[in-house]
């Protein structure tokens, strides 16, 4: 199986509604609270490729949380 970048489960709360995404990009611009951050993941062994990108998460985890309002 291979990973296609960005895809996983979010989820992300607006207002008193929890909003479930599958991939990172549609996660809504705003939004009160971040639920769930969980990219999809491969059990290794691992390429160098996928370590990489298995380490941006922490980033890409920090870029969305700053578009939370509380």
């Amino acid at each position: 199986m291979s990973i296609v970048e960005g895809k996983g489960t979010y989820k992300v709360l607006i207002g008193n509604k929890v909003h479930t995404c599958y991939h990172w990009n549609d996660i809504p611009l705003s939004f009160d609270n971040m639920i769930l951050f969980q990219p999809d993941w491969e059990e290794g062994p691992h390429t160098e490729e996928q370590h990489k990108y298995y380490e941006s998460f922490s980033d890409k985890f920090d870029e969305i949380l700053k578009r939370e309002k509380k």
